[in-house]
């Protein structure tokens, strides 16, 4: 399976009133490995970049006067990701300006050279609700580094989504992945391990540990005025205890 992690930088947040592209970078994942190839381009977006989009990722106009126009790296950008399944961190906004920028340019939308798309900001809201998801607070909670971060930038930020997706996602693959290291390798296939003979143990709570559990139940069951859904399901001889 071929993935493609993608990101942009932009003159601005809104496409609709005229923001444009002024970099991309991609990442490509084949069976969820970094294959090593990437594409990333800046573009000159032929109008000013706001203040505030500079401070963000620190690109000026004056670095971007000699880069290349998008439609001069468009056939480019739309080989690379053809056909493959997109990875990107809010996609709406990443998709918004790659459509408005074919758009522009007479072409189809940018959305439909791809394969699908996952909106990891999507999925990390469900797997980590109530709680900051931006890219930074990813790497912190899954162990990526975005020491070497100071200022947001395409290809950087396509690299660090590629480790925090394959974080997030880990464990939805890791069986299937340890048995195509050998395929992926040359070497020879792990064989599986039986483990029907294996017994584990049950390890049962004492009567200690059952009373400081009780004792925790009641008291926040106290601090809500006995409106605790297991009190008001609980059996007579358990809300006896």
């Amino acid at each position: 399976m071929r993935q493609i992690v993608l990101d942009t930088e932009t003159t601005g947040l809104n496409h609709a009133s005229g923001d444009r592209l002024i970099e991309i970078g991609c990442v490509e994942l084949v069976n969820r490995r970094l294959t090593g190839r990437h594409l990333h381009y800046y573009v000159n977006p032929e109008r000013d970049i706001h203040e505030d989009a500079i401070a963000v990722h620190g690109i000026t106009l004056d670095f971007l006067a000699d880069k290349p126009k998008f439609a001069e790296v468009v056939n480019e950008i739309r080989d690379f990701v053809q056909d493959a399944e997109l990875i990107i961190h809010n996609a709406a906004f990443d998709l918004g300006f790659l459509d408005m920028e074919f758009q522009l340019l007479g072409l189809p939308p940018f959305r439909q050279h791809a394969a699908s798309v996952i909106d990891t900001l999507r999925e990390a809201r469900q797997m980590f609700p109530g709680k900051r998801n931006s890219l930074d607070a990813l790497c912190d909670r899954l162990g990526v580094s975005n020491a070497h971060r100071t200022l947001h930038g395409a290809l950087l930020d396509a690299e660090l989504l590629a480790e925090v997706y394959l974080a997030m996602t880990r464990g939805q693959n890791s069986l299937v992945i340890d048995m195509l290291d050998g395929a992926a390798t040359g070497g020879e296939t792990r064989a599986a391990t039986d483990l029907s003979a294996l017994t584990l143990p049950v390890l049962l709570a004492t009567d200690d540990e059952i009373s400081a559990h009780i004792g925790v139940l009641k008291g926040l069951d106290k601090a809500s005025g006995g409106k605790t859904v297991w009190q008001e399901s609980a059996p007579a001889e358990a809300t006896a205890l």
